[in-house]
């Protein structure tokens, strides 16, 4: 049994012991001999200082706040034509006591033998994000290059889509939480996006007027009102590039939606005037959930020649739908019918029908299908059939998937497919995908493929790292391609803020699949591009500011990572970027709605020096293709300490 001595006596043996301690090391170097190691101790006041670490010279005053500068070389191939671009780009944020946060993306570019050359050109757009006014009025404003703003009952659109229109001007839009009101406007020059990797935007020679609202007029219910004005709209020109054509429209959307708990019914109207004359339409689209069923269901009328904006809606079509979908345990699947009349008789006529199942067997294991069968009264019956696979092992996440799709008159189509996700150390990311093909067009001999398809990100040291998406293709046929679609980019770190990264950019453009069927699915207008090459260079210096460097979302100093991700469009529907997959750039992604970026090329994104915890990010569906959309609600990601948090966001379409 061990006794302890009173306070007194333990604070003397522990001045005793102290005095000991101190007198050991005097001892002991008496005692010891000559040549034998002999402890010693350093008083730190004797210390010499150390010379100053230049990874240290930096402004620690003010709020956070950084830049960035780059310079891009590229020399590019576009079906016939060779051209150099010179460019330059420019971005970073700012954070302010009173004013929000603003953000800046800026390019300048020049091109030297192309065709249709018109010296240096470009784009810019600043956005200012969070700042209040009385009343609790929090507003978001944009100079530049942008797209018109819409209130979310215009973008939560269940069965028909309102795409937004870049422009080159103004926008303003402010918003009250505590009753719902929000109002925008935007002004500005129509215009498409060009450049290849250093990105511009061709000014055309119409207006853009944008205006509207969002309110609750009582209980339970929302309304909005928007009007939208473009002097033109997107086409495609002799070298399939993306082009304003003269087309002036004027058109104003109108809805009401209720809601309570987990049942809601959205009322629609559209109305617009333009080259091909007036036309309006309306559309009601109604949810409800009982257990573990949901139930979705709704019906349309929509006028020839019914327009909004720059790019194509549905049009020309009357009726209905109905979806049935169950989530519980193992089980996930859904149903849905639409009856479908052209109002002309010059459009689709008949029905649609969809099913879907996914059945979870283990932890590892999880297999389902998919039908798709359209009826037309004029054209014949086509189908479509899916069944998939998934399995996790020690070598990752494999995805085996069997497509199958019969349009009648021959065009009979199938394609086999295995995705492959590797697990490789924290940070970096690889995935395979292998598939074969045989592709029916109507009076023509199949057409056969091959390809093998990879997309990650790979650490090569400590400075350097390599990231991008690879595609090699081989085939025999009447519509065969032979050849790769490459995007890859090699970057570094040179010296403090400097950089250099080197991509690599080919694409022999694409098609729609042959196994979507829905009729009331849009397409992009541009459905092949010519053959595109590019060799890019670019040289870039970031600068930060802070003690120690700038934190988004947090004080100076504190702790933080990074988020990086990418947006795609998600082929399968599995929210996983398979290495077949295509990117979505051009797209603006907000973090925890003050920041703003925009995805590149691979459509990748990122934002540097993030708060440690939780952040919502949030993809705008401003320049994704037709008819793919993305979800409203915010993607909620955890930032750790020097650690960098990453995102696969994927746009998903009718299928």
């Amino acid at each position: 049994m061990i006794a302890l001595a009173p306070p007194s006596r333990r604070r003397l043996a522990a001045a005793l012991a102290l005095a000991l301690t101190a007198s050991a090391p005097a001892a002991a170097a008496q005692d010891a001999p000559a040549g034998e190691y002999r402890d010693r101790i350093i008083a730190p006041q004797t210390l010499a200082p150390l010379p100053p670490d230049p990874e240290d010279e930096r402004d620690d005053s003010g709020l956070p706040r950084s830049l960035r500068i780059g310079f891009d070389y590229a020399r590019n191939e576009r079906g016939d034509e060779t051209y150099d671009e010179r460019g330059l780009s420019l971005g970073g944020y700012w954070e302010t006591a009173d004013w929000g946060s603003f953000s800046l993306d800026a390019t300048a570019l020049r091109r030297n033998g192309r065709m249709d050359a018109r010296g240096w050109s470009g784009a810019a757009t600043l956005w200012q994000r969070g700042v209040y006014l009385d009343g609790g009025w929090r507003g978001d404003n944009g100079l530049g290059v942008l797209a018109t703003p819409a209130p979310e009952l215009q973008r939560n659109q269940y069965r028909f889509y309102l795409p937004s229109v870049a422009m080159a001007g103004v926008s303003s839009q402010w918003s009250r939480d505590a009753d719902g009101r929000s109002v925008y406007a935007a002004f500005g020059r129509a215009g498409v996006f060009d450049g290849t990797r250093t990105v511009g935007f061709d000014l055309a020679d119409g207006e853009v007027a944008a205006l509207g609202g969002q309110w609750r007029p009582a209980e339970h219910w929302t309304a909005s009102a928007s009007l939208l004005s473009t002097a033109g709209r997107i086409a495609p020109d002799d070298r399939g590039d993306a082009s304003f054509v003269p087309g002036a429209t004027q058109a104003g959307h109108w809805a009401a939606r209720w809601s309570s708990g987990a049942d809601s019914v959205q009322f629609n109207l559209l109305s617009s005037h333009g080259r091909d004359g007036d036309a309006s339409g309306g559309w009601i689209d109604a949810s409800a959930r009982r257990g573990r069923f949901r139930h979705d269901a709704g019906v349309f009328s929509l006028d020839p020649g019914l327009a909004w904006g720059a790019l194509p809606i549905n049009q020309d079509a009357r009726g209905g739908y109905y979806r049935l979908g169950y989530q519980y345990g193992r089980w996930l699947w859904n149903a849905g019918l639409d009856e479908i009349r052209s109002i002309s008789g010059r459009g689709f006529d008949g029905r649609y029908a969809t099913a879907f199942a996914r059945y979870q067997a283990s932890t590892r294991l999880g297999y389902g299908a998919s039908a798709s069968l359209r009826h037309a009264d004029r054209g014949g019956d086509a189908y479509s059939l899916q069944g998939f696979a998934d399995y996790r092992s020690d070598w990752g996440q494999t995805r085996v998937q069997l497509d199958r799709a019969d349009a009648g008159g021959g065009e009979r189509s199938w394609q086999a497919s295995v995705d492959q996700a590797l697990p490789l150390p924290e940070g970096q990311h690889l995935s395979v995908s292998l598939a074969y093909a045989e592709l029916g067009q109507r009076g023509l001999d199949p057409t056969h493929s091959a390809s093998v398809s990879l997309y990650g990100g790979l650490r090569l040291g400590q400075r350097w790292s390599l990231d991008g998406n690879a595609r090699w293709t081989r085939g025999d046929g009447p519509s065969a391609t032979r050849g790769s679609d490459i995007n890859l980019s090699l970057s570094g770190a040179l010296a403090r803020g400097w950089s250099l990264s080197a991509a690599l950019y080919q694409s022999r453009g694409w098609q729609r699949s042959p196994f979507l069927l829905d009729p009331l699915a849009v397409d992009s207008p541009l459905q092949r591009l010519p053959r595109e090459r590019s060799a890019l260079l670019t040289l870039r210096y970031d600068w930060q500011a802070g003690r120690p460097l700038p934190v988004l979302g947090a004080a100076p100093g504190a702790a933080s990572g990074d988020i990086a991700g990418v947006v795609f469009l998600d082929d399968n529907g599995d929210g996983v970027r398979a290495a077949s997959e295509l990117p979505a750039a051009n797209v603006t992604v907000v973090l925890d709605g003050r920041w703003s970026a925009r995805t590149d090329s691979s459509g990748a994104f990122a934002f540097s020096r993030v708060s440690v915890g939780e952040h919502r990010v949030q993809v705008l569906a401003d320049n994704l293709p037709l008819p793919w959309s993305l979800s409203e609600a915010p993607a909620t990601v955890r930032v750790s300490v020097r650690d960098a948090a990453r995102l696969e966001i994927g746009a998903t379409r009718p299928r």
